[in-house]
């Protein structure tokens, strides 16, 4: 997890100053191109997760996804052309998005086997690691720039997943298929069709575009309304980035005595104050200050979220991890595409009091959807335990 969060780290800064500079595309259509590669990954997600419960080996599903992100960021050495990239790198990217679900699905097997109480920390603390990742990556990206251009760029980063398929082939055991694979088949199926699983699902999309929304609006805000230097855009993300692997942990480890249920709502509380905050928020300093909470927000949205999905379809750990993966994406996407556009017909502050409204809605949706500590979900209906 810790070399996967590097290897997407290290060219996620720099892709957009690749396509505008070296490719010569527009914004728009860069826009365009990392929507429909978000979009093929939803789509490969969604076919492979309820196989992968059937029955499929996982070992070998990573594998094969961790291959085909390599192959990915390889086809960006070859082919310069605008539509060739995109259907070539869409395609990788696609068959690669299962990686995270289905590693989060083999850790929730393993963890249940071992022991199932420390599972929601276990969790949080792979979502940690991915996360440190992320403070590595930028670094390293910064470096293979520097040295090789954008060709040890790529290199850099198809090698590092290759070094991960490596260390999957090496230590990771082969799953053997469980004999209850009709009864997870059915009850994964039921699960779907249940308000328990859609409603939460349609709040994490709006929680997700929120944080996307963010982390597009704030370092504008900044400059344009506050006066702001890049230093304090700086100390802002590092700030949040820095708070957000420890209060993850220490959530995961509540996670035994708080429900997960119950922390999403806290976050969304907790997301209302710091949208307030920022939407009156005059000095950069009140926004550095600010990130605990933003860093609170997230580490549950990420760490503790995933969680929520396992523990609402706990024989289905590739459909649940599935479901909170492409809500993340399908978030950031809804996110990545109208922040920009909000910020530019409303203004920079009044993007926050959008924030806000989003986020009290998706706490609406949260607070309608009764804890699955409290129901247990069966084929065609529902009974209190």
């Amino acid at each position: 997890m810790l070399l996967l969060g590097t290897g997407i780290s290290i060219t996620m800064p720099y892709l957009s100053l690749y396509f505008t500079e070296d490719i010569g595309m527009s914004a728009g259509a860069f826009g365009v191109f990392m929507a429909v590669s978000s979009l093929s990954g939803v789509v490969v997600n969604s076919l492979i997760a309820k196989r992968s419960d059937r029955g499929l080996d996982r070992k070998w599903i990573i594998m094969f996804a961790i291959i085909s992100s390599a192959l990915g960021y390889a086809s960006y050495l070859v082919f310069h052309n605008f539509f060739i990239l995109l259907i070539v790198v869409s395609l990788f990217s696609g068959l690669g998005a299962p990686v995270m679900p289905q590693i989060f699905a083999y850790a929730q097997e393993s963890a249940n086997a071992s022991n199932p109480d420390d599972k929601t920390f276990a969790m949080s603390t792979l979502r940690s690691l991915f996360s440190l990742g992320f403070l590595v990556g930028p670094l390293a990206g910064t470096l293979f720039l520097t040295w090789m251009g954008y060709k040890g760029l790529f290199l850099g980063t198809a090698a590092i997943y290759l070094t991960i398929a490596s260390l999957v082939f090496l230590f990771l055991q082969k799953k053997a298929v469980e004999s209850n694979t009709g009864k997870r088949k059915s009850t994964g199926t039921a699960s779907l069709k249940n308000r328990q699983i859609w409603q939460p699902f349609t709040a994490f999309i709006f929680l997700f575009a929120v944080v996307a929304i963010n982390s597009i609006n704030t370092p504008l805000f900044i400059v344009n309304e506050l006066h702001g230097t890049h230093t304090d855009v700086g100390l802002v993300v590092s700030v949040c980035a820095g708070l957000e692997i420890p209060i993850m942990l220490v959530l995961g480890a509540l996670g035994r005595k708080i429900s997960n249920h119950t922390l999403m709502m806290i976050a969304c509380v907790i997301a209302v104050i710091y949208y307030i905050i920022l939407s009156v928020s005059t000095h950069s300093w009140q926004l550095i200050a600010a990130q605990l909470l933003q860093a609170t927000f997230i580490a549950i949205v990420l760490g503790n979220g995933l969680s929520y999905f396992m523990n609402l379809l706990p024989n289905s750990p590739g459909l649940s991890t599935t479901i909170y993966s492409n809500g993340s994406i399908i978030g950031r996407l809804v996110g990545n595409l109208s922040g920009g556009i909000i910020a530019q017909f409303a203004g920079f502050r009044h993007v926050y009091w959008v924030c806000l409204a989003i986020v009290i809605l998706s706490l609406f949706i949260l607070w309608r959807t009764r804890p699955h500590a409290e129901m247990e979900v069966h084929t065609g209906h529902t009974r209190s335990v």
